[in-house]
């Protein structure tokens, strides 16, 4: 059955991958069960009374074939995209800087003059798109959320619709062809992957560039980053799985590199096949991925770590309650919800988890549980023992600031091994 007419014969709004999305082979390894996991952005108000809300079984698979690792269930984006989604890319400073650099990088490894029509799928609230705005560009974002209509407001050129071939259509045949199209921190959401790249070529010039930015596999692995894995990130990428989908489209990566965004991110430029010179660093990249050995052990090695970093989380946490310590976690990101959820984290364990004033998340309870999110001058004024660092990954940045402010507690890193870092 295919996944269009499984979603219409009635499954909850969710499709079973049966098949890797990239290659159809069937008989998936299993690599990782999380549990059922809430929609990371569904919160509710503190206050209102639990009742049934959804969960999604989030089990990791991998394909032997081309080497993609993929979420087993996909559900209905209306569920986890509404218009009302939240995200907004401006307020993280890391990829502001991020999202410079890749315009200062791409106009000088692309030889750009300025003319050139820039084009970014999940153009979000335009953050990516005022750089080469700014650089003289004529720009166009593509955007199923209300942040559309903020990137309008903002000058910032953007259709509110999910990408598919009939907004290719539509911004070719209002803006015409792109000299560079981009997806930055999407391009392993979007359901039915081949359609889209399609739909990409659709919108490339002859002489276009692709550039996307994803979750790399490769970190995840490498600093045990599971609480990255949630319903909305259908892929996780290597680069062998890239380059496998877009060479199924005559396109081929012509250069890449690692990037810190997210924890651990992969830069991937590609152009059709022979358009462009092949850079060094593909072949760099690939090496450093077969010096790793074998996708598949470095799973199952994955797998054991995981379930230890849990228990070993739970040891902790053990005997800092026993003392009658508190804990605040610290900020709310999606990937907090993986790791309250899997840890099993409730707010008999956590009195809360507190974030900046202005964030749309305070008020709320965290996905699925009762612990209440709540403005983060909280920490400061009750200075609880310790502040669980939920945003762990970006934790030398974060500790320095905490201190700065004021709080004299301890830290708590949860990942990728369990540890305090003490108070000065």
């Amino acid at each position: 059955m295919s996944q269009q007419l499984a979603r219409a014969a009635g499954t909850g709004g969710s499709v079973v991958v049966d098949q890797c999305q990239v290659c159809g082979k069937r008989d998936l390894e299993s690599v990782l069960f999380l549990g059922y996991l809430p929609p990371v952005n569904q919160m509710r108000t503190i206050g209102e009374r639990p009742h049934e809300q959804p969960s999604y079984p989030a089990e990791v698979l991998h394909c032997s074939k081309c080497q993609l690792v993929q979420i087993g269930l996909i559900v209905d984006p209306a569920i986890l995209f509404p218009p009302e989604y939240p995200y907004t890319s401006g307020t993280t400073r890391i990829l502001r800087e991020n999202f410079a650099e890749l315009e200062r990088e791409s106009t000088l490894l692309l030889n750009l003059t300025g003319k050139e029509l820039v084009v970014d799928i999940g153009s979000n609230d335009g953050t990516l798109l005022q750089n080469f705005h700014a650089a003289g560009h004529p720009v166009c974002g593509v955007e199923p959320t209300l942040m559309a209509n903020l990137a309008n407001q903002r000058g910032i050129r953007s259709i509110m619709s999910f990408f598919g071939p009939e907004a290719a259509a539509r911004v070719v045949d209002e803006c015409g062809k792109a000299g560079v199209v981009t997806a930055t921190n999407v391009f392993a959401h979007i359901e039915g992957i081949h359609d889209i790249v399609k739909s990409v070529l659709a919108l490339l010039a002859d002489d276009g560039v692709f550039i996307t930015e994803s979750h790399y596999l490769i970190a995840l692995i490498e600093t045990l980053q599971y609480d990255t894995i949630y319903h909305e990130h259908l892929r996780h990428y290597s680069l062998e799985s890239m380059q496998f989908l877009l060479n199924m489209h005559g396109l081929e990566v012509i250069h890449t590199k690692r990037i810190p965004t997210h924890g651990g991110s992969i830069r991937v430029y590609a152009a059709r096949r022979g358009a462009r010179k092949v850079m060094p660093t593909v072949q760099q990249v690939f090496a450093e991925e077969r010096a790793g050995g074998p996708v598949s052990d470095r799973l199952k090695a994955f797998k054991r770590h995981v379930a230890m970093s849990k228990v070993q989380l739970h040891a902790l946490l053990k005997d800092l309650l026993g003392r009658g310590s508190h804990i605040y976690g610290v900020g709310a990101p999606s990937r907090a919800s993986t790791l309250i959820s899997y840890v099993g984290l409730d707010r008999e364990i956590l009195d809360c988890v507190v974030e900046v004033k202005d964030s749309y998340k305070v008020g709320k309870y965290m996905p699925g549980t009762l612990v209440p999110v709540v403005d983060e001058a909280r920490l400061f004024e009750d200075q609880p023992e310790f502040a669980l660092l939920l945003s762990w990954h970006i934790a030398d940045e974060l500790i320095p600031k905490l201190r700065q402010r004021g709080f004299k507690g301890q830290y708590l890193v949860p990942l990728p091994e369990p540890h305090i870092v003490s108070a000065i």
